[in-house]
């Protein structure tokens, strides 16, 4: 059973994950459009850091950063052996629902190009293209998409 819970981004397990997200953006961006939160900033108070594991296994990350009207989501990677097993979505639906707590008008993310999975996932979870929002400029690596939340 896959359960999707908070968690502590300096944890073993989710930290393995998050690291090895990084080292993707690493491998396919270059430095200039890497726009990944540290362990650190993942650790602060206005993050909300979701893991989904099986047991005691950690198969995916993602976050919740709580900007002026919106909220962005951060730090989203499943594990290569669960990918297609409903983890990122899952994920997505507890960041929704925390938003949704939160009283957020809507959810906002930056992904990559060429990241299509993902892209696949947001799209199916409702999320359209945008601008660039907040601190990001326009660059040959992102896609920008967000999501209207409704009332409650």
């Amino acid at each position: 059973m896959l359960i999707v819970e908070p968690a502590d981004p300096r944890a073993p397990g989710p930290r393995a994950l998050i690291e090895a997200g990084h080292a993707l953006m690493q491998e396919m961006f270059p430095p200039e459009d890497n726009h990944f939160l540290d362990i650190d900033a993942l650790a602060a108070p206005d993050i909300r850091l979701f893991a989904a594991r099986a047991g005691a296994e950690v198969l995916g990350t993602g976050a919740l950063a709580l900007r002026e009207g919106y909220g962005e989501i951060k730090a989203m990677f499943t594990a290569p052996a669960a990918r297609g097993l409903g983890v990122g979505a899952a994920l997505v639906r507890a960041i929704e629902d925390e938003a949704r707590a939160h009283a957020l008008a809507c959810l906002r993310l930056e992904t990559g190009r060429g990241l299509d999975a993902a892209i696949r996932l947001y799209r199916r979870a409702g999320f359209a293209p945008c601008a660039a929002f907040g601190d990001y400029r326009p660059n040959p690596s992102s896609v920008f998409m967000e999501k209207r939340l409704g009332a409650g």
